[in-house]
């Protein structure tokens, strides 16, 4: 019996221990064929703002909001477990690994070449093919810099910054920046509404 595409989602969001060769291993197989196959579409030629909408809601399987915005090229090896929020900008060259769900919220805008990545190998050797998932949580009106690397399981608060180039290996708080290798807190961010 297959796992639909819900039943998947489910079972990402608990961190089901994904074995080598089992019903859900296959299901990321057969999602990165599909994944191939759209993002070709979507970096394969010039398409209109509402033809990235499209095919990005095909990729995800959900309605993305027409202030959506990418520029390809884009990468998943998945694509069915990324929600998008309204007024989402994703720049040039970015990299999700979404199997482990990435959700990106309202007004936030990823810079070019960000790696998302939502799965980890077994350390044990012997299972080093087994995974488990632990998703990441991109808050509000988030701003990533260029070339940034996020890791599994890590939230960023609404309204913070990641500075170019970070990598960012844990949760970093609402109204900061975040900066390096790995990434530290450095400054928090004023409020002001002007």
């Amino acid at each position: 019996m297959e796992i639909t595409t819900q039943e998947f989602r489910e079972l990402m969001q608990k961190g089901t221990y994904v074995e080598a060769g089992s019903e859900i291993f296959e299901a990321f197989h057969k999602y990165s064929q599909e994944a191939l196959k759209i993002t070709s579409e979507i970096n394969g030629k010039y398409n209109p703002p509402e033809k990235i909408r499209e095919l990005f809601s095909k990729l995800t399987e959900s309605e993305i909001d027409e202030t959506f915005g990418l520029f390809p090229p884009f990468y998943t090896d998945c694509g069915k477990n990324i929600k998008i929020g309204k007024n989402v900008f994703i720049n040039a060259c970015c990299r999700f690994q979404d199997q482990g769900g990435i959700e990106i919220g309202d007004g936030s805008l990823i810079g070019h070449n960000t790696t998302i990545a939502t799965l980890n190998h077994d350390f044990n050797p012997l299972k080093r093919q087994n995974l488990t998932p632990s998703p990441v949580k991109i808050g509000k009106n988030v701003w990533i810099g260029s070339d940034c690397t996020i890791l599994p399981g890590v939230e960023i608060g609404d309204g913070a910054i990641i500075g170019a180039g970070s990598v960012v290996t844990k949760s970093v708080p609402k109204n900061t920046i975040a900066v390096g290798n790995p990434a530290r807190v450095i400054k928090e961010i004023e409020v002001n509404n002007v």
